[in-house]
């Protein structure tokens, strides 16, 4: 049996927090929380996610902020990142693209949506979890035929 997806709630609003960890309550889950961006950073090396619901707007370090330092960082880079924000001007939405989110949702947050999202997103990751986990599977027994 598969381990429970981790997921991040990174939102400098509590009502913002639990209306998302109440939506993410259906979905078998561990969820951890983060209140700014430094704290955003901190919760990814400690609970280690799956999956970050990444706000834009908040203090310390932006949600771009932190999107591009997780993408620049080789243990990091893979965690799959959705950027919740009220922001939704063509111009955020390119600078998410460019900071490396993979995909984003607009405020108010609606229920459905964001569990559809997030289903979708873990799934990808498993499956890309999976072709590594393959391709070094692959590797070692070509290694092993060729004396390595």
């Amino acid at each position: 049996m598969p381990a429970k997806s981790r997921i991040l709630i990174a939102d400098d609003n509590q009502a913002n927090r639990e209306l998302l960890e109440a939506y993410l309550a259906t979905y078998d889950c561990d969820t951890e929380i983060a209140v700014d961006g430094q704290d955003t950073l901190a919760k990814v090396k400690s609970f280690n996610p799956d999956l970050i619901l990444l706000d834009v707007m908040m203090p310390k370090l932006n949600g771009f902020e932190v999107c591009a330092k997780l993408r620049a960082d080789s243990a990091t880079k893979k965690i799959m990142i959705l950027m919740v924000t009220a922001l939704n001007e063509a111009g955020d939405i390119e600078r998410a693209v460019k900071a490396g989110t993979d995909d984003f949702v607009s405020k108010p947050v609606n229920k459905t949506e964001l569990l559809k999202r997030v289903e979708f997103m873990l799934k990808h990751k498993d499956v890309v979890d999976e072709l590594e986990r393959l391709r070094r599977y692959i590797d070692e027994m070509e290694n092993r035929q060729q004396g390595k």
